[in-house]
């Protein structure tokens, strides 16, 4: 990489691209994959040495030396007291005080809220149930002869329709053991910073959770935060809307939610929970992954997404593709309340082995 004032390089961290360079007695540095790329005679090498794993090295030419990693990374890191802008702009959710969660539904039964976000023996014992068990996603064929959702004769949910072109992987593989250093679950809700402050002004303070997954109890931390720390205010949205407007009352379903959630951004609110926990026989859930969408490119155009953050409190989201869907559509955390009441009821009739904690 270079701006035309200084040129560098920098090596992935396991060291899997190589690259090696010589300096010469007249001040040339030469760098490559292999050594020996071009002809210098041995008398005119100075040093010879190669990058190391996710270390740098940068040619000043203004100021005509080579700038070591360390030098480097220890000008940028002692630059701004950065630990100090954390303390005073980062909360962390582990440090609130527990809440009680919310008690379970009794007035709709659990398996009338699973057929309303179309839940199957597939899902409970082929898909969580191994979650669950082993804390890991189940491992199946890769292979699949059913219709797509678009073409299929079948109600589908909203995330089926989302698949990859292809069948993408990463070069190194990902290795969270080895790279934990570097690999993280944190994730982060509220309020952006102003990525232009450089000197650490901003008041935003932005909400910790050490994954994107939210338990029940986390949740209603979060609900609950604007007793306990004055910078943060939550507003819950429902995402439900009267059976009886039926299919065609969806979209309008859906303008209401904008409004509603760009009025609480106007409010003062920082946090926004889209919730369909109202869903029953008088109430239709807006598909989680189209209300997230609605509300979270509503807020871009209205130049008002940097301002809050998006919680989705929904029954409907199960599997690792659902979760991945929602995050890319704005989602900064999910709490997949259902999901965790089917384990639960799971875990009562003894389908899970006796060693799965109850939730």
């Amino acid at each position: 990489f270079t701006d035309g004032r200084q040129i560098g390089a920098t090596l992935d961290r396991n060291g899997l691209r190589p690259a090696r360079y010589i300096v010469t007695d007249d001040d040339r540095v030469i760098m490559a994959s292999e050594a020996g790329v071009l002809p210098v005679p041995e008398e005119k090498i100075v040093k010879k040495w190669r990058l190391q794993p996710g270390r740098m090295l940068l040619i000043d030419l203004e100021k005509g030396r080579i700038v070591s990693d360390e030098e480097l990374k220890s000008e940028i890191a002692t630059k701004h007291p950065y630990k100090t802008w954390l303390a005073n702009t980062q909360l962390i959710l582990e440090d609130l005080k527990p809440v009680e969660p919310r008690a379970l539904r009794k007035d709709v039964s659990l398996l009338d809220r699973q057929q309303a976000f179309g839940y199957s023996q597939e899902d409970t014992k082929l898909l969580m149930s191994p979650m669950a068990t082993t804390g890991q996603e189940a491992v199946g064929s890769m292979g699949t002869d059913t219709p797509i959702s678009a073409m299929s004769d079948k109600s589908k949910l909203l995330y089926t329709y989302f698949k990859q072109n292809f069948a993408q992987v990463t070069n190194p593989p990902i290795d969270p053991i080895r790279e934990e250093l570097v690999m993280s679950l944190v994730s982060f809700i509220g309020p952006r910073p102003n990525i232009f402050d450089l000197v650490g002004n901003s008041r935003r303070k932005r909400l910790e959770v050490r994954q994107p997954i939210l338990t029940n109890g986390d949740l209603e931390k979060i609900r609950s935060i604007g007793h306990t720390e004055d910078r943060f205010d939550t507003k819950t949205i429902d995402i439900t809307y009267g059976s009886a407007e039926g299919a065609a009352g969806m979209q309008g379903a859906i303008d209401r939610l904008c409004e509603r959630a760009e009025a609480a951004v106007a409010g003062g609110y920082n946090i926004i929970i889209l919730s369909d926990r109202q869903v029953g026989p008088d109430r239709i859930a807006i598909p989680a992954l189209l209300a997230t969408a609605a509300v979270h490119h509503h807020l871009i155009r209205k130049g008002l997404r940097t301002s809050v953050g998006l919680v989705v409190e929904s029954g409907e989201p199960r599997e690792v593709h659902h979760f991945c869907c929602l995050a890319g559509y704005g989602a900064e955390a999910i709490n997949p309340y259902l999901a965790f009441d089917t384990l639960l009821d799971m875990h009562k009739r003894g389908e899970l082995p006796k060693e799965v904690d109850a939730y």
